[in-house]
């Protein structure tokens, strides 16, 4: 198994994947990660729609503008969060829980969306109530991926101790 640490080092944003299935058991799996999330208030302010459906998958990759992809993977999970302050934060957590669970079984994944899927609702009947915050397409990985190969800005430049402006070394 895979320690948290080292899925944070090393998960990276997936956009093609296999011709293959995701197993049910990694699916739930998934699934139950963002239920367990913590929320504010415990409220669970999201909803998640599980779509297998290979047409509904094509057809969710052409509402998607930044993820036409969608198309080709064999899973989507869809994040709906209802109207309230604290669901952005609380589903992003539960998202990343969800990307996290995947990667830690071989799955790829990556955020779509964060506004403009407005017409999902409709696709999905998903409740106007509802915000559609985001589409995470999950499957295995097409291409051999370096886990852990991240342009990231070094430590001191971002971490600072006490204060800002104090190094954190």
């Amino acid at each position: 198994m895979m320690e948290v640490f080292d899925g944070i080092r090393t998960l990276l944003a997936v956009r093609r994947y296999q011709d293959r299935p995701v197993p049910e058991t990694v699916i739930r799996k998934i699934v139950e990660a963002g239920r367990l999330t913590g929320s504010a208030m415990n409220l669970q302010p999201w909803h998640f729609v599980v779509i297998q459906d290979r047409d509904t998958l094509r057809r969710l990759g052409a509402l998607a503008r930044s993820g036409p992809y969608i198309a080709e993977a064999p899973l989507a999970i869809v994040v709906a969060v209802e109207k309230t302050g604290y669901a952005l934060s609380d589903a992003s957590r539960a998202i990343h829980s969800m990307l996290l669970t995947a990667w830690s079984e071989g799955v790829g994944s990556n955020w779509v969306g964060f506004g403009g899927l407005e017409k999902v609702n409709a696709l999905l009947a998903i409740p106007v109530k509802l915000d559609v915050l985001a589409i995470l397409p999950f499957g295995y990985p097409a291409d051999r991926i370096g886990r852990g190969k991240k342009n990231r800005k070094p430590l001191g430049a971002i971490a600072h101790r006490e204060r800002y402006g104090r190094p954190f070394e």
